[in-house]
């Protein structure tokens, strides 16, 4: 890809390197694209700007946000935000918190979240209506690489939580949350 495509490729891995990544994604509807960035590959989402979609990604996050306030837990929840770590990662995922003592350790006023310089959120949700095994998959091990504490997948088709624990790099299916 050494030239910018005419039509950008969407809900799909393509192989890049970072320049060419930060290339595609300046010229994108920033509003509607999810971009995510990992192992010299990218995927742009064009997120599904519904009812259903904007209604499902509430709901969670109200739950989430109702569960720390009734148990005491310290939070900062995130809609939509960027994380990125320069040359070799960046995500956008639906939700992502920090708990407890990382409640504060992002000021408000950031834009992109530097990896380099804040830890990586200790909670990240994708809300899954359509790319359930992409979540599964690839997403999956981005965020363990970023080195978030838990992943939760939400599959709305199945109306379930699929969570896991990542621990040093590597993540597995819970059972038990961490909020």
């Amino acid at each position: 890809m050494s030239n910018l495509q005419t039509k950008i490729l969407t809900d799909t891995w393509v192989t890049a390197t970072w320049s060419e990544y930060l290339q595609v994604i300046e010229n994108l509807d920033s509003e509607k694209a999810k971009c995510y960035y990992h192992n010299q590959k990218y995927r742009i989402e064009m997120s599904p700007l519904s009812h259903k979609h904007g209604r499902d990604h509430a709901v969670i996050m109200l739950i989430v946000n109702l569960f720390a306030i009734f148990k005491s837990i310290d939070f900062n929840g995130i809609d939509n935000s960027t994380y990125r770590k320069a040359g070799l990662k960046y995500a956008q995922p639906d939700a992502s918190y920090y708990l407890r003592k990382n409640a504060d350790v992002v000021p408000p006023e950031t834009s992109i979240i530097d990896l380099e310089k804040y830890p990586a959120p200790d909670l990240v949700i994708e809300v899954a209506n359509s790319y359930l095994s992409d979540d599964k998959g690839e997403k999956r091990i981005l965020y363990e690489n970023i080195g978030v504490g838990e992943y939760w997948i939400v599959d709305v088709q199945n109306v379930q939580v699929i969570a896991f624990s990542v621990v040093n790099g590597s993540s597995k299916q819970i059972i038990k949350y961490l909020v």
